[in-house]
């Protein structure tokens, strides 16, 4: 399938939730995407090609975070990725990974459980963590790699 293919089934899909949706949820989406007032680089990745141009070939860290639908400890660890993101701006990336749609990723990272997060700075690994982290963890884990 093409790239150009996946964005536009990705942005259809995006539509049907986003219309789906009631407009007092959009309203407060919107208020919370705006009080934060911090520019965060969070993206879902598509593709090992998108992989490598997002994540190994970024000039700024990365958070990594492999993640399932059905994984309930990934549910929980994600806000608290993006929360611990926002006091680092845009200092570091953060890519999410479903191991059911990227499952070549995911063998190639020899991931055995979910929630992981990988921290990947220059292309390379530094460091990881397995399982669901308080914020406070999460918070030093970025500290330490933006510090390596």
């Amino acid at each position: 399938m093409s790239k150009l293919y996946l964005n536009l089934r990705h942005f259809a899909r995006a539509t049907t939730l986003f219309s789906n949706t009631s407009s007092r949820a959009v309203g407060e989406l919107h208020r919370n995407l705006h009080a934060t007032g911090v520019k965060q680089d969070i993206f879902n990745i598509q593709d090992k090609e998108d992989f490598k141009q997002r994540v190994l070939n970024s000039d700024k860290p990365v958070l990594i975070d492999f993640h399932a639908k059905w994984c309930g400890p990934c549910k929980q660890l994600t806000p608290r990725l993006e929360t611990a993101l926002q006091q680092f701006k845009d200092d570091v990336h953060l890519a999410k990974v479903d191991i059911d749609e990227n499952d070549d990723l995911a063998m190639e990272y020899m991931v055995s459980a979910v929630p992981v997060v990988f921290a990947v700075k220059g292309g390379n690994v530094a460091d990881k963590f397995i399982g669901l982290q308080e914020l406070d963890r999460i918070t030093s884990f970025i500290r330490s790699l933006l510090d390596k």
